[in-house]
């Protein structure tokens, strides 16, 4: 005879956002989610070395703010069209989104608070989510980028509230282009002074690269040793 505790639903595991045995859309979100950061880690060593020579390439790979603005400093100079520099990046900044999107309909608040920590701060970041997206809507999606809190954060409370995938998709892809287009000006305004930089910085790549994953390794270990504060719960 089952009771009401036995038909309850089970807590999610720790460090996971699904209770019990995990269906298999499950591990493919959960995949996609861990992708997206090993796949901004293993392009950490070519970032410098193509910044100042192939800075559309680096936009459609990464979608990164350094390339962009360096994409629309070498339009200023005439190396390339100022649309192709900005619509190269669309693809690399939005390619891993749909994947928290799907997690927030998957798992809804579960997965605010695995992606923003236990801690006091990643408590404050869950509320904040929470308020910007369920208040601004689909305009919060579009905004992701101006907000000041991680735009995965929206897009995991867009899927959570029941926003459709295509139309998560189109104002993404809206917000990005808007967001794209301000970083490609600031850049067409340096011009010759941003390529200049980038230019050296490509020239000492190598080292540049070699620095940026020490920082990393380090900077992991560091926060894999440090004990988050647990959130309080509230009194009933």
């Amino acid at each position: 005879m089952t009771t009401a505790q036995d038909r309850a639903p089970k807590p999610p595991q720790p460090g996971l956002p699904w209770a019990g045995r995990p269906q298999r859309a499950d591990l493919i979100c959960w995949f996609g989610i861990a992708a997206s950061g090993l796949y901004a880690l293993a392009l950490i060593p070519i970032r410098p070395l193509l910044i100042g020579h192939h800075p559309v390439l680096l936009e459609l790979l990464t979608g990164s703010m350094t390339s962009i603005v360096t994409a629309g400093a070498f339009a200023r100079v005439g190396q390339v069209p100022i649309a192709v520099a900005v619509a190269a990046a669309v693809p690399g900044m939005i390619m891993f989104d749909p994947f928290f999107w799907w997690a927030g309909r998957r798992w809804g608040r579960g997965m605010l608070t695995i992606f923003a920590g236990r801690s006091r701060r990643g408590g404050r970041l869950v509320v904040r989510a929470e308020k910007y997206g369920r208040r601004l809507g689909w305009l919060g999606v579009v905004l992701a980028y101006y907000l000041p809190i991680p735009a995965a954060l929206v897009f995991v409370v867009a899927g959570w509230t029941g926003m459709r995938l295509l139309t998560f998709v189109l104002l993404d892809a809206l917000g990005a282009l808007l967001w794209i287009s301000l970083l490609a000006g600031l850049g067409y305004y340096l011009g010759q002074d941003a390529v200049d930089v980038a230019k050296t910085i490509s020239h000492y790549g190598l080292w540049i690269s070699i620095g940026l994953v020490v920082v990393v390794i380090v900077t992991q270990r560091v926060r894999n040793r440090r004990p988050e504060a647990p959130v309080e719960d509230p009194a009933p």
